[in-house]
């Protein structure tokens, strides 16, 4: 993967968000032009910051929904490869703030796809959307790319109406015979040292250990696909490198731990203590929005097609998670916990 990403010109959409942070990050260490397109960080502390991502990357503050603003910025770059994870991410956030998801999720990715389109410069394109762009059910059966899309909650029908865009781009890319390939990625439950966020359940768990008081939890028994944030990432980039090669890879992909690895939130409370240890408790709130109880994935396909599979398990992922926010508060740099965190999964 060094090899390959060495002098790549990469356009990351949301680069200052969690997940574009890593990403950046591990792209800069192997050697790629970063370019990066976003709103300021919208926590404090960030991820983006603590790294000084800023000085790795070429770094504009940018709205996806200034469409104009977008264009002008895709057509300078004129990346080789594009990631897409600018979005509204939280689902409780969707509900107060859910003309904002939309306009975010659904316009702002085709104003990104319209801008290439114009462009017409050649590039690859990985657009993220979620495991919870499926039409949920609260089965045991692990959802696959072809099952229905739906969502109950803003954000995943925001984000179902994301793939939908996406779809129509590809097409339309296709009939005009531009040289731009897209697939869609749809991640797990995705958890990592540095992520801010609030009403997200790591960060809360890590908040509450730093100031030493009791865990809080509102959903103990909600079943999700938790992986860690190098796993996803490592599949952008494998699906992305297989797509500049050959476009029968320009389709949706699920990339999520093992069936094993489906677990309740209790159990990654449970297991967060095992690394530091504190007390939690449950505070069922029957007035608060809806939110999934039971989700998995199938990755067979990313097994199958792109050689991809998840290299930490579930007990791995919680345990380096915690690892990172503990060093961090008692002093370690944000940044070689991150880039040692990196460097251990490339060797696993």
């Amino acid at each position: 993967m060094n090899k390959f990403w060495k002098n790549k010109r990469v356009l990351l959409t949301g680069h200052t968000g969690f997940k574009g942070s890593w990403l950046s990050l591990w792209l800069n260490q192997m050697g790629a032009e970063v370019y990066g397109y976003s709103l300021e960080p919208d926590t404090t502390p960030s991820l983006f910051s603590q790294l000084e991502l800023d000085q790795k990357t070429h770094h504009s503050i940018g709205d996806i929904c200034d469409a104009s603003n977008l264009a002008a910025y895709v057509d300078d770059v004129k990346a080789d490869f594009v990631f897409h994870l600018a979005a509204q991410s939280l689902v409780l956030r969707s509900y107060t703030e859910t003309l904002s998801t939309w306009n975010t999720n659904v316009l702002g990715t085709a104003n990104l796809l319209e801008a290439l389109r114009t462009t017409k410069h050649p590039c690859t394109v990985v657009a993220v959307t979620t495991d919870k762009v499926y039409q949920n059910n609260e089965w045991e059966h692990a959802y696959r790319e072809t099952d229905r899309l739906g969502g109950v909650d803003p954000y995943s029908a925001s984000k179902a109406g994301t793939e939908l865009v996406i779809n129509s781009y590809r097409s339309l890319f296709a009939q005009e015979n531009l040289p731009i390939q897209i697939a869609s990625a749809r991640a797990g439950n995705v958890i990592g040292g540095g992520d801010w966020c609030e009403n997200r359940l790591v960060p809360d768990i890590a908040r509450a250990l730093m100031e030493k008081r009791s865990i809080e939890t509102r959903n103990p028994g909600a079943v999700r696909p938790w992986q860690h944030v190098l796993e996803p990432l490592s599949g952008y980039m494998i699906l992305a490198e297989n797509l500049s090669k050959d476009a029968q890879y320009a389709t949706a992909f699920n990339f999520g731990p093992d069936a094993s690895d489906n677990r309740t939130v209790e159990d990654v409370i449970q297991t967060a203590l095992k690394t530091w240890p504190g007390t939690y408790h449950t505070n069922i709130d029957k007035t608060a929005p809806h939110e999934a109880g039971l989700l998995k994935l199938t990755i067979d396909k990313a097994r199958s097609q792109l050689a991809w599979q998840p290299k930490w398990d579930f007990d791995t992922a919680i345990s380096k998670t915690m690892e990172w926010y503990k060093k961090v508060d008692n002093g370690t740099s944000p940044l070689e916990v991150t880039q040692d965190h990196i460097k251990t999964y490339e060797t696993a």
